[in-house]
């Protein structure tokens, strides 16, 4: 599990449109990256929907938002489409940028255990380090946390 104060890991993925994006695209901004369980569920529309109607203050910060789920670019791009997300989302399908910061882990649901993503944000300073880590979010005030590290960095 990476750290806070630990450079980020690189990544590179294909985002909602089928680009390739990579974290070093975003050098010299601040990065709010945060890992989602599913499109189009309760939680991950809140918390994606939160996001978007925080875009300005975020912006204020010189901040972009990058959303990361294991669904793909068609699951996104529907997900952005219906909630009129104005950010980036990121297609893990194979689960690397996920293992690679530690949120795909094993999970529990009646008694049945799988794996999944946890909801988990890492706010990335400008020069590529982990400034803060939101392990196990809970969607309610967490973007005004988010805006709280922020103005601190």
């Amino acid at each position: 599990m990476v750290k806070e104060g630990d450079k980020a890991p690189d990544f590179t993925a294909k985002d909602d449109a089928g680009n390739t994006v990579s974290l070093k695209d975003f050098r010299g901004k601040n990065v709010v990256l945060y890992f989602y369980p599913k499109d189009m569920t309760l939680g991950c529309t809140k918390e994606a929907c939160d996001f978007r109607d925080n875009l300005v203050r975020l912006k204020h910060k010189d901040a972009v938002v990058l959303g990361v789920s294991p669904d793909g670019e068609k699951s996104h791009t529907k997900f952005k489409v219906k909630y009129e997300l104005p950010f980036t989302l990121l297609a893990d399908e194979d689960k690397k940028i996920s293992t690679d910061y530690g949120v795909w882990q094993e999970k529990s649901m009646y008694g049945r255990k799988y794996m999944g993503i946890v909801r988990t944000t890492f706010v990335i300073d400008k020069h590529g380090k982990i400034a803060k880590i939101f392990p196990k979010v809970k969607v309610l005030g967490h973007v005004d946390a988010v805006l709280k590290v922020l103005g601190e960095l």
